[in-house]
């Protein structure tokens, strides 16, 4: 009896030790999807779901590498240029990045027309994992002597951090990408070796082959001493807001006795105010009296306040006014939403000053690695990957771990340690407080 879906059919392939290949001449979003849901089957069916993120992103790369030069064949043909001439190629490459860019659909168009396809394959044989795409223009001498030097600048680098340091001058994209891809083949314990790319009658063939026996997962190295030397470095809450933390825990402490120590400092005082008369609780009356302000959000409400406030009192520096207004903007749709959804309070509170904090990584991080978080912004934009997806991949720079451990630090509550720790990653959290995050 035949396999009836695509699972059947690769547990078949994995069993007789047969290829899986797909033909694409545009290579979509909607192939590059169909084509990573087989490599997660592939991963799964051999116990390796723990790579799927590290080896997706490497056949990514491979495949718009070869989508790449099958454009390039046709957009040089349709300017009259020679691909093998060194003046043509040079003349060539000028505009090549924005005219495809501006007419993308009239390039794969052609590449269609002209039978210019993109194999991808799978195979599994012996105890190897073999993924190859094939394109059939051939690779010119210039353009592999290009990835050989890709490769052999990777080997100079031990993390993504000094790979993104360095400048790669590339007039044909941001020539990080095999770099990477080298780079993540390090950390699952495997070499360059693993790598090949190869041109003969009239193909290219890139392909990584992976010895499932020997895969030995490694985190990237970005979360460097310095991250962690701040971490350690920034200063214990403001003395005022541990006192009254102190007499929020203490069951023989009133609201009085609260409410006037929060009247000593004039700020809180007026952040309190402004949340309770906010839309938040959308109150018939304004409210100007700090014990009715307390009694108003509770003590649960107060101690989530005391966070926001506190941690926006030690990391609000003026240049990273944007990252703030970003969180203000996440806490009130999460906010909203949590109301919407007819949640009960507490949790509707944990969700808005989740939302303030959720980027607190973000922001340390910035303060150390400026150039290095916009490039890897640069670089996310450039692969089509989330930002937090590559975070993933880098490992050590996760700013939401980065966050929850400053969190950490600072004694905040479960909720809002799981809120900041996860929330790329909602369903990876405690079961109890996934509501909020």
């Amino acid at each position: 009896m035949p396999p009836t879906n695509i699972s059947e059919k690769i547990k078949l392939a994995i069993q007789k030790s047969v290829p899986v290949t797909i033909t694409t001449y545009k290579l979509n979003h909607d192939t590059e999807i169909y084509v990573e849901e087989i490599l997660g089957i592939y991963l799964k069916e051999l116990g390796q779901g723990a790579l799927i993120d590290r080896l997706a992103y490497c056949l990514k790369e491979l495949a718009v590498n070869a989508k790449k030069a099958n454009t390039k064949r046709v957009y040089f043909e349709d300017k009259g240029l020679s691909i093998n001439n060194k003046e043509d190629y040079s003349e060539g490459m000028k505009h090549f990045k924005s005219d495809t860019m501006d007419r993308i659909e009239h390039y794969l168009e052609l590449q269609k027309q002209k039978g210019l396809y993109i194999k991808i394959s799978f195979h599994t044989y012996s105890s190897n994992f073999r993924i190859s795409i094939r394109n059939n223009v051939e690779i010119t001498r210039k353009e592999q002597m290009r990835i050989y030097d890709r490769i052999a600048r990777s080997r100079a680098f031990d993390s993504m951090e000094e790979a993104f340091s360095e400048v790669l001058d590339d007039s044909e994209g941001a020539g990080l990408g095999i770099v990477i891809l080298i780079l993540m083949l390090k950390k699952m314990g495997l070499n360059e070796d693993s790598f090949e790319i190869e041109g003969e009658k009239g193909e290219t063939t890139a392909s990584l082959t992976i010895p499932i026996s020997e895969i030995k997962l490694e985190e990237m190295d970005i979360l460097t001493t310095r991250i962690v030397n701040e971490i350690d470095a920034l200063p214990q809450f403001p003395e005022n807001i541990t006192v009254i933390q102190q007499l929020m825990n203490d069951p023989d402490s009133d609201i009085n006795e609260i409410a006037r120590r929060i009247s000593t400092d004039p700020s809180l005082t007026a952040d309190l105010l402004r949340v309770v008369n906010s839309a938040q609780y959308m109150l018939p009356n304004r409210v100007d009296n700090i014990a009715d302000a307390v009694k108003m959000v509770g003590l649960r409400g107060l101690k989530n306040l005391l966070y926001s406030y506190g941690s926006q009192k030690i990391l609000n520096l003026p240049q990273k006014k944007e990252l703030w207004d970003h969180a203000h903007r996440t806490a009130f749709y999460a906010f909203n939403l949590a109301r919407n959804m007819r949640l009960k309070k507490d949790f509707i509170d944990d969700a808005y000053v989740g939302g303030v904090l959720h980027d607190m990584g973000k922001i340390v991080f910035s303060s150390i690695h400026p150039e290095l978080l916009e490039k890897i912004k640069d670089f996310s934009h450039e692969k089509e990957i989330t930002a937090g997806l590559f975070e993933n991949l880098a490992g050590g720079y996760n700013h939401a771990e980065i966050g929850a451990k400053i969190a950490e630090k600072w004694n905040f509550s479960e909720s809002l340690i799981d809120a900041i720790r996860y929330h790329h990653e909602p369903n990876s959290g405690h079961h109890e407080y996934r509501k909020v995050v």
